[in-house]
């Protein structure tokens, strides 16, 4: 077996994000958290028709925030692109009523 092969394989992580802008200036850690965790809020994402996206490099940088705050405007852009993608996935345009997903 390679050293590669021994290296055990990074658990999974899943951020989860709410953004009302009705509510909200920006959007929000609403959950969080690796391995079988992780799996869950996947799972309830995919129940709920919520999409998501895969970027381990953010997800990472959420991670750190608190649940229940607000993400720091050093990562506006970047989640802002995740949430233009997500919300074309929905067919939903800019300036319409959405109501409070």
């Amino acid at each position: 077996m390679s050293e590669k092969d021994a290296t055990p394989p990074r658990d999974k992580l899943a951020v989860a994000l709410r953004y009302a802008p009705q509510r909200r200036d920006a959007p929000v850690v609403v959950a969080k958290g690796r391995g079988p965790v992780a799996e869950a809020i996947e799972r309830r994402a995919v129940d709920a028709g919520v999409p998501f996206h895969a970027d381990p490099e953010l997800a990472r940088v959420l991670e750190t925030i608190p649940t229940g705050e607000e993400i720091p405007e050093a990562l506006y852009v970047a989640v802002a692109e995740v949430l233009a993608f997500a919300y074309h996935l929905r067919g939903w345009r800019p300036g319409e009523d959405r109501g409070d997903p």
